[in-house]
């Protein structure tokens, strides 16, 4: 006896949706979600053998919160970390990337993709 056409039709999406089900979970784009330690992180650039091993760049400072969030130049805003990446994608850092290099440092991207010459580090006294 034929299968009608709605029941074809209704079996080929119900093997369809069986095979998509029997496939492993992705990860996210970029690797595992995650969140930074909370803490002041304070950004700086290498400095030379004649002097200090640090320039600190000045206003660059920043609070790692609780559910993705910072709190920088008397404001807040969101990042996402997939993997070693960050990019800040709401608030007063908005747009700004780094890859992670430690626990508690970061490593700024800059806009050609290359990792640059400013690091921030968790650490240290005070507030953003």
């Amino acid at each position: 006896m034929p299968i009608p056409a709605l029941a074809r039709s209704a079996l080929s999406l119900a093997t369809v949706l069986l095979a998509l089900l029997a496939q492993p979970a992705g990860a996210a784009p970029g690797g595992k979600l995650g969140t930074l330690p909370h803490g002041v992180y304070r950004c700086a650039t290498p400095g030379d053998a004649a002097g200090a091993p640090w320039q600190p760049v000045p206003g660059d400072v920043f609070a790692i919160n609780t559910a993705s969030t910072y709190r920088a130049e008397g404001d807040t805003g969101t990042y996402l970390l997939t993997g070693d990446r960050v990019v800040f994608t709401r608030g007063p850092m908005k747009g700004r990337r780094f890859v992670r290099t430690g626990t508690t440092i970061l490593r700024e991207i800059g806009a050609d993709g290359t990792p640059g010459r400013v690091r921030c580090v968790r650490g240290g006294p005070g507030r953003p």
